[in-house]
């Protein structure tokens, strides 16, 4: 796995662009992960649903749940499916629209330093094996690519916006990744 720095992509992963993305401030200084867990519907894996939201292409008559986020306006640099597939929306150039409201030791607005990285699941239901599989070699990429994102700065949701997001949830394992890193690094 490499990240073409001209593009800002990651080589051999599918790209679909998402118009949920604006330019990172000037002089921005990429130095943090940010891990999500989301699905659509939720509780629904493996529908493409994520994909259409990321790309502005939600039809919101498809689910009834749809209809109460018609608006909703949102983007993360890389989704890793329930089998592995990793998709890029977002150039890491670019600031992807993935954490909202939020701080990390007192910087505000996470999306202008972070790489925003979901992972298709829930709060509750455990991430499969593939998936932290990729993470780890997202992760170790990223990391040579943008030195200054060290192990302490990747973090999940829940801790750039505590009481406002819970995920990647309760079930991820943070020391499995640990250890699928520590082998990588």
């Amino acid at each position: 796995m490499h990240v073409d720095s001209s593009l800002g992509l990651l080589e051999s992963v599918q790209y679909f662009p998402s118009p949920h993305c604006d330019d990172r401030p000037a002089n921005a200084l990429i130095n943090m992960i940010v891990i999500h867990g989301i699905s659509l519907p939720p509780g629904q894996f493996g529908n493409g649903m994520i994909e259409n939201l990321f790309c502005g292409k939600l039809d919101i008559t498809v689910h009834p749940y749809f209809s109460t986020i018609p608006s909703l306006r949102v983007s993360a640099h890389l989704l890793i499916s329930r089998d592995g597939i990793v998709t890029q929306f977002v150039p890491f150039s670019k600031r992807a629209w993935h954490a909202g409201v939020s701080s990390f030791h007192g910087a505000k607005q996470c999306n202008d330093f972070s790489i925003g990285i979901e992972l298709e699941g829930t709060d509750e239901t455990p991430y499969e094996k593939i998936q932290y599989t990729q993470l780890s070699r997202v992760i170790k990429c990223l990391m040579k690519t943008y030195g200054s994102i060290s192990r302490d700065r990747i973090v999940g949701h829940s801790d750039i916006a505590p009481g406002r997001k819970s995920d990647p949830g309760p079930v991820f394992d943070w020391e499995n990744l640990d250890r699928l890193l520590y082998r990588l690094l």
